[in-house]
């Protein structure tokens, strides 16, 4: 956004907190951005506010631009479908639109009153990699005799320090056979992910896509990382651990059948799900051993991954029968909710 001419008056990654007990300390903070954001859109007073994901922070936002009679877009809509299904009232009193990301997510929206609309996923389309195995082996010095399993704890300090210290046992355990690749998030420092992985040998790339693509398997923790893999038919475990405190509190609430956001777009268990106390160095490398070789195991999780990854897609077809890309879209359809409120004028 910034590349594209955006002026930054509050950065997402100063909201990127998670859990329930987690986010207290955070709480001035957070409520200082969010009041130095409301005073600019008064200074500037925009014709149209897109809010996108961080539900906690954006339906606030979302509410005082309905106050000043400002129409309001929710891309990427809250996941409200997952738990505290009652905060959809906070869409249909403060929301104009809802573009949403997830195919099941326009009808649990519109079955409660809230204007929504499935524009395809942002990573549907994304093309695989180019770069070539030999290439890539040498630029990031890897040993391309080997198979190659990518690590993705997370893309936030806290739950990096929840979920890494396991994925490195668990990679420790299936051994030097194989070598391990973990991405950098944008949002992590390369020198906090060293201090956890210590002595062993883990490969730290700059991204995430190729490392997928040219991998046997993944160990990823539950998130947009997923969907990644699942675009990429990367066969994979999916892992995930909060504050005991955060998951006894959570659990209770959640209101969908599986965690992971690949199983919950398949209707069916396509990957395992190691959550919490399940979420072991020992279950990992007995998961991850399933599908490693090729055999019935590996075959059908990537089948269901490639259904995954079709059912993300647009659901509409451009003039010319072209699929238009999720952001094409979405972009179409808040210009025309921009374009209606300036003819009404």
């Amino acid at each position: 956004m910034r590349a594209a001419g955006c002026e930054t008056i509050v950065d997402a990654k100063d909201l990127a907190v998670v859990g329930i007990t987690e986010i207290l300390s955070h709480l001035p903070k957070i409520y200082g951005l969010y009041q130095r954001l409301i005073k600019e859109a008064d200074k500037h007073r925009p014709d149209l506010a897109v809010v996108i994901d961080s539900p906690a922070f954006n339906w606030r936002v979302a509410r005082q631009m309905k106050k000043r009679g400002i129409p309001v877009v929710y891309y990427v809509a809250p996941q409200f479908w997952a738990w505290r299904q009652g905060r959809v009232r906070l869409l249909r009193d403060y929301i104009d639109k809802a573009l949403v990301i997830f195919p099941f997510e326009e009808k649990f929206y519109r079955d409660r009153g809230v204007d929504a609309t499935f524009v395809g996923h942002p990573l549907a389309d994304l093309p695989h990699p180019a770069s070539d195995r030999s290439d890539y082996a040498m630029q990031f010095h890897l040993n391309s005799a080997k198979a190659w399993i990518t690590l993705m704890p997370g893309s936030r300090v806290k739950e990096v320090r929840m979920n890494l210290p396991t994925i490195l046992a668990a990679a420790a355990q299936i051994g030097s056979d194989y070598e391990f690749l973990l991405p950098v998030a944008p949002t992590l420092d390369r020198a906090f992910l060293k201090s956890i992985i210590g002595r062993q040998d883990i490969r730290l790339i700059p991204e995430s896509l190729p490392a997928l693509w040219h991998s046997r398997a993944g160990i990823i923790a539950s998130g947009t990382a997923t969907v990644e893999a699942a675009m990429m038919r990367t066969p994979f475990v999916m892992v995930y651990r909060v504050s005991q405190l955060t998951y006894v509190l959570g659990k209770p609430r959640v209101k969908v059948p599986h965690f992971a956001m690949v199983n919950l777009i398949a209707g069916e268990k396509v990957v395992p799900e190691l959550v919490q106390d399940d979420f072991t160095a020992a279950n990992v490398v007995a998961q991850i051993k399933e599908i490693l070789p090729d055999g019935p195991a590996r075959d059908r999780m990537v089948e269901g991954l490639s259904r995954v990854k079709g059912k993300l897609r647009a659901p509409e077809r451009g003039a010319e029968g072209a699929t238009p890309a999720p952001a094409d879209r979405a972009a179409e359809i808040i210009l025309g909710i921009v374009r209606l409120k300036t003819v009404s004028r």
